[in-house]
């Protein structure tokens, strides 16, 4: 076995450590795009409950299953499929006070049943909401508007952004005085959309509430990296 003297070993290792690397630094630009598309909804979403208070909690339940029994047969009745119908929210609470003392003391019970609820006959959510009332239901929550299949309003929102990023880098490689070269890599960037508030509702009885769809928007955000020439 040979040895190699230290101070040679030493005098090798500074050499490769201090050898120069050179390396092409390509020269790029990265690019945001934004594409929307508004569409024509053509499915409701709405939370429909019942609450109910009695003095005792077999009482209030018992109250609450029979107004939600009918909610869900009128739903039915009016076209709404088993599949669009589904149980969110199944609820028990005490009601109670405290005296001047703080002495606690229970007032009752509330029960409440709320069910997601969804309409694919847009013009048949005013008539929903007017008959479930008559059947018990006394709070709705959170009506939406959405499309039963965003797939292709999505796939145009897609190219939208990304010729909107283009066009873009497109202008700023000219006023650069450069080129556009190849796309490295493309990067989406999802968006929600806006809260929609909260909408409660106590009524005893109404004519067919209004309801206007409007359109949806959907959004679509990339990043592009492009090589300039």
């Amino acid at each position: 076995m040979k040895f190699l003297p230290k101070f040679c070993a030493t005098a090798l290792a500074f050499t490769l450590t201090m050898t120069p690397v050179t390396a092409e630094v390509m020269r790029q630009i990265t690019v945001q795009g934004q594409g929307v598309i508004a569409a024509e909804p053509d499915l409701a979403t709405v939370q429909i409950g019942v609450q109910k208070r009695a003095k005792t909690p077999a009482d209030a339940m018992a109250q609450t299953a029979a107004a939600a029994q009918n909610v869900v047969a009128r739903l039915k009745e009016m076209g709404i499929s088993g599949a669009d119908l589904q149980t969110s929210n199944l609820s028990l609470n005490v009601l109670e006070s405290y005296g001047s003392n703080n002495q606690r003391r229970v007032e009752g019970y509330e029960a409440a049943n709320t069910l997601n609820v969804r309409i694919r006959d847009l013009d048949q959510v005013g008539a929903v909401l007017t008959a479930v009332v008559a059947d018990g239901a006394n709070h709705f929550r959170g009506l939406r508007f959405a499309l039963a299949n965003p797939r292709p309003a999505q796939d145009a929102a897609r190219q939208a952004a990304v010729k909107d990023a283009l066009a873009k880098a497109a202008l700023y490689a000219e006023a650069a005085g450069a080129e556009l070269g190849d796309v490295l890599s493309i990067s989406t960037i999802t968006q929600q959309g806006a809260p929609v508030p909260m909408m409660r509702m106590e009524m005893a009885a109404m004519s067919d509430m209004p309801v206007e769809a409007g359109e949806v928007e959907l959004t679509q955000t990339v990043t592009l990296v492009i090589e300039l020439k």
